[in-house]
């Protein structure tokens, strides 16, 4: 072989080498060791147990709650135009997401919208953890002037005249208000900030705004109860880990590619996701700022340490009169965390069932996983705030086989017919 051809052959084994097509002492042959073992059976989903109890919520496991708010979910008559639905951005066919930077029902929201998918074992909701319940943070969109923009004496209204809705709501709740009387029930009010609605709610007697907000109260409880019933399923990455805890080679060889194994390697060990990423659900349910840009034009969002203020200032919080609590329970909200530290920090997502939820943050920043792996592998400086992460230091090739492993990461999620 001349020296030219030499030379030909080394640039191509360079080229293939880069592309990922094969690997020389291919480190993917090697066995998990038992410590790396014990790390994949706690990511693995068989270890998830049962969602935690939710004291606030005395319907949270309630059959007939969870199918009144199944029902609820999906019904577009639960808005001021009768056209948007819980569903609308919490869409089943993507994972109850919407595939948009920012949801939009009446309005464009301020954030992207998360998956629902699991979050009944969070203590925290929305990206700044500003609602501490499935319940608390169902109520917040229905009256909320971008997203479905009713008012909860509407809402209760509607209960009240509907058929189906009222005789499944008074099977769980008792009677509802007795809204009979236009003069101290009006058609619409609410507090907040629509000027007619909130004046038409301060006329109102103080026990009359109690019992209609009792009874909202119970919509949100009911919607909760549908929402704890979905999780995810096994994905191809959990058939792996089976395989890995019965020994069974021949099977998980065919499960995952080397690239595949390489990236999960990755993901345990030097890339460090497992830091936040850890668990069946593969999120720590806490609060980082990793640096993120805010979309264009925009002032940089105060994340965590806004929502920390918010949720202890809410009257549907866990510790407030509309929780089923009793006074010794909600340690979370009496134990939370505080202080600059969580200027700019977001809640961490899990990484089940990306596909298909995309674009990705808080803001819907980025569409495409192979850009949130480059900026955690920069981590640039943050706009607001601390950015926690460092620099990870991987090459083009270790890039795209972490993302093989969290392509692996998807399946399908329990939905049950009620």
């Amino acid at each position: 072989m001349s020296n030219s051809d030499r030379l030909m052959a080394l640039i191509a084994v360079g080229i293939l080498l880069s592309a990922g097509y094969f690997l020389l002492d291919d480190p993917s042959d090697q066995p998990w060791t038992p410590d790396e073992e014990k790390t994949l059976e706690s990511l693995w989903i068989g270890n998830l147990s049962q969602p935690p109890i939710d004291s606030s919520n005395a319907v949270a496991t309630n059959i007939n709650a969870a199918k009144l708010g199944h029902k609820l979910f999906f019904d577009p008559r639960l808005s001021v135009n009768g056209l948007v639905s819980c569903a609308i951005c919490h869409q089943p066919s993507r994972h109850f997401s919407d595939g948009m930077a920012k949801g939009f029902a009446i309005g464009e929201a301020q954030r992207n919208t998360p998956s629902i998918v699991g979050t009944a074992y969070s203590p925290w909701f929305y990206w700044d953890g500003r609602k501490d319940s499935l319940w608390a943070q169902a109520l917040a969109p229905l009256e909320h002037e971008d997203e479905h923009g009713g008012n909860r004496m509407a809402y209760i209204r509607f209960i009240s005249g509907d058929e189906v809705y009222r005789p499944m709501y008074q099977e769980l709740f008792g009677d509802l208000p007795d809204i009979s009387d236009p003069v101290r029930f009006p058609a619409n009010a609410a507090p907040g900030d629509n000027p007619e609605w909130n004046k038409a709610w301060q006329a109102m007697a103080a026990a009359d705004k109690e019992s209609i907000t009792r009874a909202f109260t119970n919509l949100g409880k009911s919607i909760a109860a549908y929402e704890m019933l979905l999780v995810p399923q096994p994905s191809r990455f959990d058939h792996y880990v089976e395989t890995e805890l019965i020994n069974d080679a021949s099977t998980q060889e065919s499960l995952f590619s080397p690239n595949e194994k390489m990236g999960l390697r990755l993901f345990i060990g030097k890339a460090g996701c497992i830091n936040c990423h850890n668990g069946p659900l593969l999120t720590n349910n806490e609060f980082h700022n990793t640096g993120l840009v805010n979309s264009a034009g925009e002032i940089p969002d105060k994340g965590r340490v806004e929502g920390e203020r918010l949720v202890r200032a809410d009257p549907f919080n866990c510790a407030g009169r509309y929780s089923d609590s009793a006074a010794n329970d909600c340690a979370e909200l009496r134990f939370m965390r505080s202080g600059v530290d969580l200027i700019g920090a977001m809640r961490t997502p899990s990484l089940r069932n990306l596909e298909g939820t995309a674009p990705y943050m808080h803001k819907g920043q980025m569409e495409q996983l192979s850009e949130v792996l480059d900026h955690y592998n920069r981590a640039p400086e943050a706009m607001i705030g601390h950015n926690e992460a460092e620099p990870l230091g991987l090459n083009d090739l270790e890039l795209r086989q972490l993302e093989d492993f969290l392509n692996t990461l998807n399946g399908p999620v329990l939905t049950p017919i009620l």
